[in-house]
């Protein structure tokens, strides 16, 4: 975990992180509503030696993506002129490769439950900006959040399959990749949500 000293921002287990508003008993039942089980977990933790040395080309894959689309880079652009701001992307993308890392580790314990809503009031107007001092816009709507569950998952399949696993294995570990997506982006939604509703 040394390594993640070194990126800005990432304070994943730190004290300065507060306690998820959702329990680990309301997390169980999110699990199992998404057929998420023991056998994922194997899969995910299958899956943390396949992408480890392959994290920046996903990050490419990922970034072109978001760039070529104006809609969804707007939330990285500066207030004063419209344009990207260079070094929020650059954070952003140290935070998000090991993004990849933390949720193929598989250890969906209550520091990992803080951490994703963390993550989410860092996606909402409650923290967004504030890690990285930047004057960006106010908030990354929720309506692409959902929506990107499908090409993140989506174009790291071609990744899960390139160090010679069998058909059966790839599609368990995507099938597993897919489930803590949703489960990770129903947990960042919190801050959206009206008091009560989530």
């Amino acid at each position: 975990m040394h390594e993640t000293m070194k990126i800005p921002g990432y304070t994943y287990g730190s004290n300065t992180v507060a306690r998820s508003p959702v329990t680990l008993a309301d997390f169980e039942l999110m699990k199992k509503s998404v057929l998420f089980g023991d056998e994922d977990v194997k899969y995910l933790r299958l899956s943390h030696d396949i992408l480890k040395d392959q994290v920046e080309a996903i990050l490419d894959v990922w970034y072109g993506f978001v760039g070529s689309n104006p809609h969804l880079l707007a939330s990285f652009t500066s207030k004063s002129d419209g344009n990207p701001i260079g070094d929020y992307l650059a954070a952003v993308r140290k935070r998000f490769g090991q993004w990849i890392l933390d949720t193929a580790r598989g250890e969906y314990d209550q520091k990992w439950l803080d951490y994703q809503h963390e993550i989410g009031l860092r996606h909402h107007r409650s923290k967004k900006n504030r890690t990285d001092v930047v004057s960006s816009t106010d908030i990354v709507p929720f309506r692409y959040l959902l929506a990107l569950v499908f090409p993140v998952t989506f174009t790291l399949k071609p990744f899960l399959a390139k160090k010679g696993r069998s058909p059966e294995d790839v599609e368990k570990m995507h099938a597993a990749w897919v489930k803590s997506c949703l489960l990770q982006v129903t947990l960042w939604s919190h801050p959206y949500m009206k008091d009560g509703d989530f």
